[in-house]
Parts: structure tokens; C-alpha cells; sequence
């Protein structure tokens, strides 16, 4: 007996009946919303002693809830009425989640808009003056120690970062246990602490002076905690058939976790990186006392104080001129691209290859059925 497999096109296959509505059940759902909503700003804020916008939006929403549910209740039953209730919560929860960042990148927007010009790209702050406009001069020398020392953070972090997530994940052992301690230790250390630890033993002790490397290893010991946690959990979220499988053809422990398990989970390990940089590219504590900051251009991270968009943004803003305190917000601003632009660039190259389906177009939706022949 052998089995045959055969596609059967996913139209041929049937399909889920479209339910029509009436208008009257269409406008049903908005007027009790409306209603509800009502009734809830007419008594709730007239009975409790809550005052104010703050309090009007929270006795509309609560009674809205309360409304709402006993609605559902009467009308569907309690558990659609409990759906209704998460639904909401949910809901609400993601909305304080995204409005007060839509607010921050917008007040940023609109404070280093103002300040964005070719010569911010082009031009360092060497040759400015304080009495200069905010046109005058720009952020070259931030930009590049930015880049030069947040890839050299992800070059000293991410193999660290994944050898630990490894080890967290596959070993059972007491020194896992302690590892794990210590990860977790290392994630809820102030950064100004990561930076006194680089400029006590780098700068002092081995004389090595203010660098954009002194930088970057402040910033891998904080980007170092993010990468093997996140990385441990996408490890662990790979299908255990995937190693029983490779186990059982003969592959030893360290080619099945070379060649099986960081592949599948390269998306996870791509995202946990992201997060990494996202951690680190806006610290501005662990610069002041390892990169120090300089006005020009310093293209050679191992030797001489560097300066970084964080740091170049710190310097303006606290300074009482205008003009530098534009320039400050460009800098934010410019910042928040760039870690755009790193984020977007690294959850595409994460995507490529994932299989070779991805690299064609392809077929039609089909559906495999598999029949068995005599």
C-alpha cells in the first residue's frame, strides 16, 4: 500500500457561509455603544466624587464596561459578555501602549524638524560658534561614532549573547542555574554603573584613554543581558521533533545545534539582536565617562575621545542657547531614524532565505489530500 499525494484546489474546497445583515442589526450595535456610553457620563460622573477630564474619562469608561456587559449578558449570555469585557481591556491596554509612544516620536518630530538640514549630515560643530543659527554646522562626527560604536557593541555581544542563550537553553546543570542568576543580575544594572565599571578598569587602570571602544564594551555589557534572555526563549520555542530528529540520524549535540536549531530560530535570534541595539542606541550615562565626546570627527574608534547622537543630543539641550538646543532635538530625532532604519533593515535580512519558496513566486493556494492506493 502506498500513499498518493494529490492538490486540490483550495476554491474547490468549501467555504465558509457569509452571513447577512440586516441595517437595523448593523446600527443595533453602535446606538447600544452610544447609549451606554450615555448613561455612564450622565450618572457615573454625577454620583462619584471624581472631577475633572481625568475623571470623566474614567467613570464614561467604567460605566461604559459595566453597560456594555450587562448588555452582552442579557442578550448573548455571560460568556460572550466575559469576551466582550477582555476584548475591551485588551484593547485598552494596547492603546496605552502605542499612544504615549505616537506622542513621544511626534513631539520629537515637531521640536527637530526645525533643525534637519543638509548641513546636519555634511558639517561637524568644530568651527561653530554659540552666537551661530542652528543652520550652521551639523552632526557628522555623532553620526559616525554612533554607528562605529554600536556595531562594535553587537560584534563584542551578539556570539557572547547567543553562546549564553545555548547554554541556558541546553544545559541542565548547577552552572546554568548561575548563569541565569547572573544574566538576570546583569539586565537590571543602571547604565551609568556599566560605564563607571568600563572607565575604572579601561580608562584608569589599563590607561587606555577616552574611546569609542572604551563605549562599546559599556554598551555590550548592557546589550549583552537582552540578547541571551530573548535568544534562550526563541531556542526554546523550536520543535523538539527537530533535535529528536537529528539526534536520531547520528548528527552529534553540536551539529544538530549548528545546522537544525539556529536556523529555524534565526528570525527569534535576528529579533533578539534588534531588541540588543535597541537597548543600547539611545544610552547616553555609560558615553560620558568612556567616549567623553568631541567636536569633530574622529573616525578611528580605538584611540581618542568620540562622540555619539545620544551624547551630541545631551550637550545640546542642556546648553540655555536656542540654536544648540535645536540642534539637540535634531539630534533626537535623527536617532530615532536611524534605529528605524537598523530595525527595518535587520527584520528584512532576518526574512531572506527562510526557505526557497520565499526567493519564487508562488503557486496558487493548494491544499494536500492524501489518499491511499491499493
Amino acid at each position: 500500500m502506498s500513499a498518493v499525494t494529490s492538490r486540490v484546489p483550495a476554491a474547490a474546497l468549501p467555504q465558509r457561509r457569509k452571513v447577512r445583515r440586516t441595517p437595523r442589526e448593523l446600527l443595533e450595535r453602535p446606538l447600544i455603544i452610544a447609549g451606554s456610553v450615555g448613561v455612564a457620563m450622565a450618572l457615573l460622573f454625577a454620583v462619584t466624587p471624581l472631577s475633572g477630564r481625568l475623571g470623566w474619562v474614567l467613570c464614561t469608561y467604567g460605566g461604559f464596561i459595566v453597560l456594555d456587559a450587562l448588555d452582552n449578558c442579557q442578550r448573548y449570555g455571560s460568556v460572550v459578555a466575559k469576551d466582550r469585557i477582555a476584548t475591551v481591556l485588551i484593547a485598552t491596554a494596547g492603546l496605552c501602549t502605542v499612544v504615549p509612544l505616537i506622542l513621544i516620536v511626534g513631539y520629537v518630530v515637531s521640536n527637530g524638524l526645525g533643525g534637519i538640514t543638509t548641513n546636519f549630515f555634511t558639517e561637524t560643530l568644530e568651527a561653530v560658534g554659540p552666537a551661530d543659527p542652528a543652520t550652521v554646522g551639523g552632526a557628522k562626527h555623532a553620526i559616525i561614532g554612533t554607528l562605529q560604536q554600536v556595531g562594535l557593541a553587537t560584534l563584542l555581544s551578539t556570539p557572547l549573547g547567543l553562546l549564553t542563550a545555548v547554554h541556558l537553553a541546553e544545559s541542565r546543570g548547577r552552572l546554568a542555574r548561575v548563569t541565569r542568576v547572573l544574566v538576570d543580575a546583569m539586565s537590571g544594572i543602571p547604565s551609568i554603573v556599566a560605564g563607571l565599571f568600563i572607565y575604572t578598569m579601561w580608562v584608569v587602570r589599563f590607561d587606555q584613554g577616552f574611546s569609542g571602544l572604551a563605549a562599546a564594551m559599556a554598551l555590550s555589557v548592557l546589550m549583552l543581558p537582552t540578547i541571551a534572555r530573548t535568544a534562550e526563549e526563541v531556542i526554546k520555542l523550536v520543535p523538539n521533533g527537530l533535535r529528536e530528529s537529528s539526534l536520531a540520524l547520528g548528527a552529534p549535540e553540536w551539529k544538530t545545534m549548528l545546522r537544525v536549531i539556529l536556523p529555524a530560530a534565526r528570525s527569534g535570534i535576528v529579533t533578539a539582536t534588534v531588541l540588543g541595539i535597541s537597548r543600547i542606541a539611545g544610552e547616553t550615562a555609560p558615553l560620558l565617562s568612556t567616549a567623553f565626546g568631541t567636536d569633530s570627527v574622529n573616525t578611528n574608534p580605538f584611540t581618542g575621545p568620540q562622540s555619539a547622537l545620544p551624547l551630541f543630543a545631551f550637550q545640546r539641550v542642556r546648553n540655555a542657547v536656542p540654536a544648540q538646543i535645536a540642534r539637540g532635538w535634531a539630534g533626537a530625532l535623527v536617532l530615532i531614524a536611524l534605529v528605524l532604519i537598523l530595525f527595518t533593515i535587520a527584520r528584512a535580512a532576518g526574512g531572506w532565505g527562510a526557505s526557497p519558496r520565499q526567493w519564487r513566486r508562488e503557486p496558487p493556494k493548494t491544499v494536500a489530500r492524501t489518499r491511499k492506493v491499493r
